[in-house]
């Protein structure tokens, strides 16, 4: 097939590419309508594998793709829910959080509504080439898609998402045997309704549990098992204080921080999004729990303090040895499904990384505009092409990184050094 050229060519169309989109809309017209996002996926859905109709958003709808850096922009949240005619309604109900399909609703109203960046969908790149001139500095991008089509830019811009974190006891697993939170709205759809399903759920922090709550509705006569590392399930640790650390003023403050320092916001900021759980839906699965054992079923179980420490499949099923952290006695457990809310790897995507080793680099350097070093700092050439990274910087931007919370404001960071990249 033919190829295309754009300026700017954004990998991904989730929120954070889209956020992108939005300020190049208002900040960079004319660099927009040089500006292509691809999505590997039939369309934009905002968590797409935990997509369960009950389950409502963390973060404020203040922190959507633009109000944070434009609250007159008219892609905001407000004004989604104004064109909708639910603004009267949505206010009603009391809460700063909108419900996570809503927000998946939201990107697709914003998608529709830009005028001069475009969105193609079911395009999945399988190959990124950096292309260097004659000098031997890197001036464009090619990248090659599944159906044999190809697109060069000037710029990239890779916001595909961290890859899913299955521990190693599960990875000689079969593939229909396993399920990752990331895929548990698809696949869950997939089973039999009329064939009771033994399920277990590995985890103890927010996507396990609504697994949990969600599978129980999902999957007729299933009475899940939850198996949790720690001593106990627990809420998320926040306050007004530490809310400040999911801001770009944060981020700005993270960024100038040596080692050290990161190191210890990161691991004093961890509870506060990751091993945790809302106060609400651990409220909600108690009393699930105290009405089946009042109504004498068999509801779910939670084995707290385990270890998972070996899965194999014999015949029919999945057996589990499990190991008590605190007796060191082990059992056996037997199920049809293992569901993994086990979260996603810290390290950068395996994606990512190839293309460090295509442009020879040993590590990834990122700016504070979020645009990885190309250059070598040697002496050569400047790069006239551009990567940059959204989503994969926590080490580097602080926790929010990879969250809604600093999108809209990431965007105008990376679009500012876009436009110093033509005055070069």
């Amino acid at each position: 097939m033919a190829g295309s050229e754009v300026a700017v060519l954004g990998i991904g169309a989730g929120p954070a590419n889209l956020a992108l989109a939005v300020a190049l809309e208002e900040l960079a017209p004319e660099l927009a309508g040089e500006t292509l996002l691809v999505e590997q996926s039939e369309s934009t859905v905002w968590q797409r594998g935990l997509l369960i109709p009950w389950a409502q958003s963390q973060v404020s709808f203040l922190k959507d793709l633009a109000t944070l850096r434009n609250p007159r922009s008219r892609f905001t949240f407000v004004n989604y829910l104004h064109e909708t005619g639910r603004l009267d309604d949505f206010m009603s109900l009391g809460t700063f959080t909108p419900y996570r399909s809503e927000i998946s609703d939201y990107l697709q109203w914003v998608v529709a509504s830009l005028e001069r960046v475009r969105v193609q969908y079911n395009r999945r790149a399988v190959r990124i080439d950096p292309v260097r001139d004659a000098s031997g500095a890197l001036s464009r991008w090619d990248v090659l898609f599944s159906d044999g089509s190809q697109v060069s830019a000037r710029h990239l811009v890779v916001a595909g998402g961290r890859d899913p974190r299955i521990p190693e006891v599960f990875q000689g697993l079969p593939a229909e045997r396993v399920v990752h939170s990331s895929e548990y709205s698809v696949r869950i759809a997939e089973l039999p309704r009329d064939v009771p399903q033994r399920v277990v759920v590995i985890g103890g922090a927010q996507s396990a549990v609504e697994m949990v709550q969600a599978v129980r509705q999902d999957v007729p006569n299933c009475s899940p098992v939850l198996v949790v590392r720690g001593i106990g399930l627990t809420p998320y640790v926040s306050s007004k204080f530490t809310s400040r650390f999911y801001s770009a003023a944060a981020s700005e403050e993270f960024f100038e921080l040596g080692p050290e320092g990161r190191e210890l916001v990161l691991a004093e900021m961890a509870r506060s999004n990751y091993s945790g759980v809302t106060p609400e839906l651990l409220d909600s699965l108690y009393h699930q729990m105290y009405r089946d054992r009042l109504d004498g079923k068999e509801g779910l179980r939670v084995l707290t303090a385990t270890d998972v420490v070996t899965a194999v499949e014999e015949e029919d099923c999945v057996v589990l040895t499990l190991r008590d952290r605190r007796t060191g006695l082990e059992s056996e457990l037997r199920c049809d499904r293992v569901l993994l809310g086990t979260g996603y790897e810290p390290s950068m995507p395996a994606g990512v990384r190839r293309l460090g080793d295509e442009l020879g680099l040993t590590e990834l350097e990122i700016t504070r505009n979020y645009r990885v070093r190309t250059a070598k700092g040697d002496g050569g050439p400047t790069d006239g092409a551009r990567l940059y990274l959204q989503g994969v910087n926590e080490s580097t931007h602080g926790i929010a990184d990879s969250l809604l919370s600093t999108m809209a404001t990431r965007a105008a960071d990376i679009v500012t050094d876009l436009l110093s990249a033509a005055g070069e």
